[in-house]
C-alpha cells in the first residue's frame, strides 16, 4: 500500500470495511447461530458435525484476520482460543457449567491484565486507546509538558484503566449469567446446540452492547481530558484515518 493510501481512504477502501462489518457479524453470530439452531437434528447435520461446522466459521475468520494482519494480535488470538474450548468442551460432552465458567474466566482475565499492567511500563489503555494509530500521542506529549500537566494525565489514563477494567468485569459477569440462564441441556444433544446457538445470538445484545457503550464513554472521557489538559482541539489531535 503506498503512503497516499495509508493517510486518505481511497473509494475502494471503504466498501472493504463495511464487509469487514458485515462478514463479522455474519460469520461469527449469524451463521453459527442459523447452523446451531436449524442444523443439528440427525435428519441434517447432526450433533457434533453441526457444532464443528458452526464454530468452523468465527475460528476460520478469526485466523484469516490474524494471517492477513501479519502479526499476532492478543484479542484475536484470545478469541481463537475461546472458541477451541467452547468446542472442546461440547464435543468431549462436559458439564455445561464449564462453558459458563469459560465464558466469565475470559473477559475477567482482561480486566484483571487491565489493572495489573497499570503498575508495569506498558498500561493496557495505551495498547487500546492511547497509541499512535488513533491520536498524535507525539503533539500530546509536548502539550502536555508545556503545561506541565503530565502527572494529571497520567491519573486521567489510570481512570481510563479502570473503566475499561469495569467494561470487561461486567461482561464476565453477564457472560457466566447468560451460559447459566441458557445452557440446560446436556452437550451432544440437538437442545444443547440449540441452546448454544441461542446464547451466541443474544451474546451481542446482551454482552457487547453494554461493553462497546461503556468503551465508547471511556473515549469521550479521555478525549475532553486531553483536550482540557492540552488545549487542543480534538481534529488537532487525530491522526487521519
Amino acid at each position: 500500500m503506498t503512503e497516499t493510501n495509508s493517510t486518505t481512504p481511497s473509494p475502494q477502501q471503504k466498501p472493504r470495511k463495511k464487509e469487514g462489518l458485515l462478514g463479522n457479524l455474519l460469520l461469527n453470530i449469524v451463521i453459527p447461530t442459523l447452523v446451531l439452531t436449524k442444523l443439528s437434528g440427525d435428519d441434517w447435520l447432526g450433533t457434533k458435525w453441526a457444532l464443528v461446522v458452526a464454530l468452523a466459521f468465527p475460528l476460520g475468520y478469526g485466523l484469516r484476520d490474524l494471517i492477513r494482519s501479519g502479526k499476532v494480535n492478543f484479542f484475536s488470538a484470545l478469541g481463537i482460543i475461546s472458541i477451541l474450548l467452547t468446542g472442546g468442551i461440547s464435543l468431549m460432552e462436559l458439564d455445561p457449567q464449564y462453558i459458563a465458567i469459560k465464558e466469565a474466566a475470559i473477559p475477567g482475565l482482561l480486566g484483571i491484565a487491565t489493572v495489573a499492567s497499570l503498575y508495569t511500563r506498558w498500561p493496557l489503555v495505551k495498547t487500546l486507546l492511547y497509541n499512535d494509530q488513533i491520536l498524535d500521542t507525539g503533539k500530546i506529549a509536548q502539550s502536555l509538558a508545556h503545561k506541565g500537566n503530565q502527572g494529571a494525565f497520567e491519573r486521567t489514563l489510570q481512570q481510563a484503566s479502570w473503566m475499561i477494567a469495569a467494561s470487561f468485569f461486567l461482561s464476565s459477569v453477564l457472560n457466566y449469567i447468560l451460559a447459566k440462564i441458557i445452557l440446560q441441556s446436556p452437550p451432544g444433544t440437538a437442545a444443547f446446540n440449540e441452546e448454544l446457538g441461542k446464547m451466541t445470538a443474544l451474546s451481542y445484545p446482551v454482552i457487547a452492547l453494554p461493553a462497546t457503550i461503556i468503551l465508547m464513554l471511556v473515549l469521550f472521557f479521555l478525549f475532553s481530558r486531553i483536550g482540557k489538559l492540552t488545549g487542543l482541539k480534538l481534529e488537532e489531535v487525530m491522526v487521519p484515518q
